[in-house]
């Protein structure tokens, strides 16, 4: 079983028991954003029932996040990205509401500081990286310094020939493998959302006083660069897909709907898994019955 703890010097091999869904990506050369919807299908379970079904996934994420940090011998790290208003933070927060926060880490990635900058670009990436027996949750992530940064690579200086981000590409690639042979589970979420969806976002933000503090007005002209960013999220994902490191492509339009797909791509990613409680020794279960006994004195 790969992240068995008695082989914690050595690399296992790579998990790739994902679960197969239409919203995996199954033809990484060939992968076409035009291709995935944003929104679901027209006849759908209503509101209601996508909320009692969303529940029903994130009971079973707390009991399976439970056995993974009791288990100690492998790591899950669940990369998100999205375009603005994409609802990232919104379905990290419903998918993963019921769990212990001990066990699971969220990192947002901003800018690079100029510590950062220091680096190269996967420094900031690695240090966030979930221990053994933790969920790593990534709010953006690796793939921002392939994405806007070779949208706008005026920002940083950095070149403009389709040789480096290629080269980026493989680096990230590589990284992910290595994750994959040493422990870490790399499951990958694309929220696909649509430009119309994302202006009604917008609108609905800036009409509320208390979301306010959530508009970039840089959001707005970022939309100018829509067909860029297509363009690099197509190269990203058709390089770094992998069975070890898949990417699931989920519409994202239709937020309800969104929640419970990514909550049930991460239950089953989990169950797959099948981390479980450490098996105690005949002898050590003796000692803590008769510890047991002493206390009832």
């Amino acid at each position: 079983m790969p992240g068995d703890a008695s082989s914690s010097d050595t690399p296992s091999r790579p998990f790739t028991d994902f679960p197969a869904s239409p919203f995996r990506v199954d033809d990484a050369p060939g992968f076409d954003v035009c291709d995935w919807a944003t929104a679901p299908a027209d006849d759908g379970p209503d509101k209601s029932e996508l909320k009692d079904r969303l529940a029903d996934q994130v009971d079973a994420i707390h009991d399976l996040q439970r056995r993974l940090y009791a288990e100690a011998g492998q790591a899950l790290l669940v990369v998100f990205q999205a375009m603005d208003a994409g609802g990232k933070d919104s379905t990290i927060r419903a998918v993963f509401s019921g769990v212990n926060p001990s066990g699971v880490q969220v990192t947002s990635f901003k800018a690079p500081t100029h510590r950062e900058r220091d680096h190269d670009f996967l420094w900031r990436a690695v240090r966030a990286l979930p221990a053994v027996g933790h969920i790593g949750v990534f709010n953006r992530s690796h793939y921002e310094d392939v994405l806007i940064a070779r949208v706008h690579p005026e920002r940083t200086g950095l070149p403009q020939d389709t040789a480096f981000w290629d080269e980026r590409l493989r680096s990230i690639a590589a990284h992910e493998r290595h994750l994959a042979f040493n422990r870490t589970v790399v499951l990958k979420f694309w929220l696909n959302l649509s430009q119309d969806e994302q202006k009604r976002r917008f609108l609905r933000r800036l009409q509320r006083p208390d979301k306010h503090w959530k508009f970039d007005e840089a959001d707005v002209r970022e939309r100018e660069h829509w067909d860029d960013y297509m363009v690099a999220y197509q190269a990203a994902i058709r390089a770094t897909h992998a069975d070890w490191a898949p990417w699931y492509v989920i519409p994202a339009d239709h937020k309800p709907t969104a929640r419970l797909i990514v909550a049930r791509t991460i239950r089953q990613t989990l169950e797959a898994m099948d981390p479980d409680y450490p098996e105690v020794s005949a002898e050590r279960a003796q000692r803590l019955q008769r510890l047991a006994g002493s206390l009832k004195l």
